[in-house]
């Protein structure tokens, strides 16, 4: 009896442990490398926060009207291997974005590249693998 409920205890722990793996998403589930987008605009919230970081960014359209997009980064390490740091953007701040459309046709991408207020261009750890640009 003891040796079952054992079993039952290790089965159950590994279960409740795959769990939040089944949580995470793969870029091709979420994201079409087939549609890039380039977009400038203006920062307006930035989480800084696992498992991805994400920013929002007002973008002026030709006919004037502000469209909010979210932006979701890479894992914090990641990020911060590639010289981000958690005040590299605030609200108020001008930014260029190139990534790859949501594939459920919201107002959401997967950032491949930032251009940063100071110029810099930063690959923003992007799961779709693509490489860090040259500096």
């Amino acid at each position: 009896m003891r040796v079952q409920v054992g079993l039952l205890l290790v089965c159950l722990i590994l279960v409740l442990g795959a769990v939040p793996l089944l949580a995470h998403h793969s870029f091709a589930a979420e994201y079409d490398a087939n549609k890039p987008i380039k977009i400038t605009g203006t920062v307006t919230k930035v989480e800084w926060m696992n498992p991805h970081a994400r920013f929002y960014v007002d973008v002026k359209e030709a006919d004037g009207k502000m469209t909010s997009w979210n932006f979701e980064l890479g894992a914090i390490p990641v990020l911060l291997k590639q010289g981000w740091r958690k005040d590299s953007l605030k609200a108020g701040d001008q930014v260029y974005v190139e990534g790859s459309l949501a594939k459920d046709g919201s107002k959401s991408a997967n950032a491949r590249l930032v251009k940063l207020p100071d110029g810099r261009r930063v690959f923003a750890g992007s799961s779709a693998g693509d490489a860090a640009p040259n500096q």
